[in-house]
């Protein structure tokens, strides 16, 4: 996806690059390509997103999922709000719920085929400078409530993006969510970049001989996460190398 920003929507990025998305999707289906994800990206202040942005990103996603799946490409949609700032879990939970009440509204518009797509979304977590410390339990009540208010049971699965937690941090709040009390309809699982490969990284180094290692860290990290997708992860890796912090400040691809 490419992110930029106009006058009118200053310091609020929306996604752009439709043009010609037909043509590439017809190309990736025949090269074998069955998924397709876009991302848009929202930041949380005392002033934003600002309506237009919500509406401008929930758009373009939209039209992105309906060009997919006219070419037969399953879309996964990310409208991920970064975790910069100091904003509590309440006022994330708040946006989350405006931005996915927005996608789906689009959607609906779109003629967006919902039992043919999945939503990546983020969790609901405090932002990364907030003072206050929320237990996996008030993470997971906040985030399947914003899930319950706005994304329609037709949807099959809700992939989670990790958001810069720790490794460990993104396994604990998984397990949680699936663990909390609340009706899910959906099946909620991970879509984890950082959070599933950072201590594999750390232990490959570009080295050829710590190919082994790092492999069995992804390993690792892969058959935690499997778990948490069960609510089964019993967690205790907070102080090893899955609890390191792998935040950058608005962090982009």
């Amino acid at each position: 996806d490419t992110i930029y920003k106009s006058a009118i929507l200053s310091f609020k990025p929306f996604s752009a690059g439709l043009d010609g998305l037909a043509e590439r999707c017809a190309q990736y289906k025949k090269d074998g390509a069955v998924f397709a994800k876009w991302r848009c990206v929202l930041k949380i202040s005392d002033s934003n997103p600002s309506k237009l942005a919500i509406t401008e990103n929930a758009n373009v996603l939209a039209r992105c999922s309906s060009i997919c799946q006219q070419n037969g490409i399953v879309p996964v949609i990310e409208p991920e709000i970064l975790p910069d700032g100091d904003h509590d879990l309440k006022r994330c939970q708040y946006v989350t719920e405006k931005v996915l009440a927005a996608v789906y509204k689009a959607m609906s518009d779109h003629h967006v085929y919902l039992e043919g797509s999945l939503l990546k979304p983020n969790m609901v977590t405090p932002g990364h400078s907030c003072p206050t410390k929320y237990s996996p339990e008030e993470v997971a009540m906040a985030s399947v409530t914003a899930m319950r208010r706005t994304v329609p049971p037709a949807v099959p699965g809700i992939c989670f993006l990790s958001g810069g937690q720790s490794e460990e941090e993104a396994s604990v709040h998984l397990n949680a969510i699936n663990n909390c009390p609340l009706a899910k309809p959906w099946v909620l699982t991970f879509s984890f970049g950082r959070a599933l490969q950072a201590s594999a990284l750390r232990a490959w180094r570009g080295h050829k001989e710590n190919e082994k290692t790092a492999t069995e860290q992804f390993v690792k990290r892969a058959e935690v996460n499997s778990l948490a997708c069960q609510g089964k992860y019993s967690g205790g890796d907070n102080y090893g190398e899955a609890g390191h912090r792998i935040f950058g400040s608005c962090h982009a691809y």
